[in-house]
């Protein structure tokens, strides 16, 4: 498990990113803006740092050129921004970030960018990373902004499902599908990205058909 330290000033984007990073198995810090990153660097030195260019006090440059003249860019960096030109782009990687995220991100590439950025920190060879099937547009923005991230979890072993074959066949169809799914969210440790990945459905899909079976995501790791 790795700290990450997410830096942005926008809410719907911290807590989407600290929900799918927590759900990837890592201890994630958040700051809304360059005091509060400073004060969890200070704190404890995290394993990789997801900064935003545009923040209201100090930009995500400024603070990153702050970190590299005083010693503290012990970790890797990955930049996120919306607005940034390439110049800003190069000027942040010349300075020592890692990687650019342009923003709308993808979750594909923001896994993709943190699963290198912590073996690059590790110093081991980057592990095989499988994206996650989400279509080409959907972006981190366009969840917060659908509302489709129910609180995530971890999940024990799956309970027992006896079927009954004298019921309506929607009826024993979804108590079909309910124990396929909680089969494999018990197998993958609660991980709804490697979930989507082994069924075959975009995350929010796999979220709302979840939803739709009464499946129980608030009870974490005491079981389904």
């Amino acid at each position: 498990m790795a700290t990450i330290l997410v830096v942005d000033d926008e809410l719907g984007i911290r807590d989407l990113l600290s929900e799918i990073l927590n759900d990837e198995g890592h201890q994630v810090d958040l700051a809304e803006n360059a005091a509060q990153a400073r004060a969890a660097r200070a704190q404890a030195r995290p394993d990789l740092v997801l900064l935003d260019i545009w923040m209201p006090d100090t930009d995500g440059v400024t603070l990153l050129k702050e970190w590299s003249s005083s010693g503290l860019l012990t970790m890797p960096v990955i930049m996120m921004s919306g607005h940034a030109t390439i110049d800003t782009a190069v000027e942040a990687t010349k300075i020592g970030a890692m990687a650019f995220l342009e923003k709308p991100i993808t979750l594909q590439k923001l896994l993709k960018a943190v699963e290198q950025g912590l073996s690059k920190n590790a110093g081991r060879k980057p592990l095989a990373f499988s994206p996650v099937a989400l279509p080409r547009d959907m972006t981190i923005e366009a969840v917060v902004a659908a509302g489709a991230m129910p609180a995530l979890a971890d999940h024990g072993p799956q309970p027992t499902q006896n079927f009954s074959l004298e019921k309506p066949l929607r009826e024993a169809r979804d108590g079909f599908e309910k124990a396929y799914f909680e089969f494999h969210l018990a197998k993958e440790g609660g991980s709804m990205t490697r979930v989507a990945e082994k069924t075959g459905l975009e995350r929010t899909h796999l979220y709302r058909k979840l939803k739709q079976l009464g499946v129980d995501l608030s009870r974490g790791k005491r079981g389904l």
